[in-house]
């Protein structure tokens, strides 16, 4: 069993970037940025439940990262760098602070590195059971609506929302409340400490108007980047500036190693 994904041709030598998308996303959600990195291979995956593997379920988040670990391999990727946005992110993030062999460094956009008071994981569990249930038995166009209602998607404007709901809607309700379930925010580690003791060069990304993600930027050992004129989904409402940033961090972070 591994994901499914899309591939697309890079330069002989470089690493391979392997995107990762966010809850309810799949392969498309990464490609309008990667089509700029033309020069790196790149690999877009569907995450479990979504896509192309949404008969793919996993139980949490040491079993995503085999089934990520695999998948790479059926690929031939033995170099790579990952790049995940919010649950994509915080995969990511997990998956590399497992130090899978080959990986040379990680840039994550909006991701959670995990909550660290168990009344917070308790609500977060209770919030997120509720949800499944809704996704489970409810019209997903009036759960995404009252989703993208939620204050981390504030700066979304009403045409932006509007085009998410239309988009999301067209996910498998079940299978997106069973990998929600599996990695939700309240069973996933508090994964600061791993990371500060890691040793691949770890960028985060995140909206300027976003400021509860720019807190928890600030408590990572990354690099931290802005992105202006964005809120969560930043690659979404400033692709371009997210495109800069990711081929910024890549030149620096690869020139010397080609």
């Amino acid at each position: 069993m591994i994901l499914s994904g899309v591939q697309q041709a890079g330069k002989p030598g470089y690493p391979w970037l392997v995107f990762l998308h966010g809850f309810s996303g799949d392969c498309r959600e990464w490609q309008d940025v990667g089509k700029t990195l033309s020069e790196y291979p790149r690999l877009y995956l569907d995450l479990p439940g979504h896509g192309e593997s949404g008969e793919i379920t996993v139980t949490g988040f040491d079993e995503m990262s085999h089934l990520l670990t695999r998948t790479l391999l059926s690929y031939n990727i033995l170099n790579f760098w990952l790049v995940g946005y919010s649950l994509g992110g915080r995969i990511a993030m997990f998956h590399a602070c497992q130090q899978p062999k080959g990986l040379h460094g990680v840039i994550v956009e909006g991701g959670h590195p995990g909550l660290q008071d168990q009344n917070e994981r308790t609500a977060r569990r209770l919030s997120d059971h509720r949800w499944a249930t809704r996704f489970r038995t409810e019209p997903l166009e009036t759960v995404f609506t009252d989703w993208y209602q939620q204050p981390v998607f504030a700066s979304l404007t009403d045409d932006q929302r509007k085009a998410l709901v239309t988009l999301r809607s067209q996910n498998n309700g079940s299978t997106l409340a069973k990998m929600l379930d599996a990695t939700s925010l309240a069973v996933q580690p508090d994964l600061r400490a791993a990371i500060s003791v890691c040793n691949f060069p770890f960028d985060y990304l995140y909206g300027e108007r976003d400021e509860k993600f720019a807190a928890l930027a600030a408590e990572l050992d990354a690099v931290h980047h802005a992105i202006p004129n964005a809120g969560h989904n930043a690659h979404r409402e400033n692709p371009d500036a997210v495109a800069a940033s990711l081929a910024q961090i890549l030149r620096l972070r690869i020139k010397d190693t080609l």
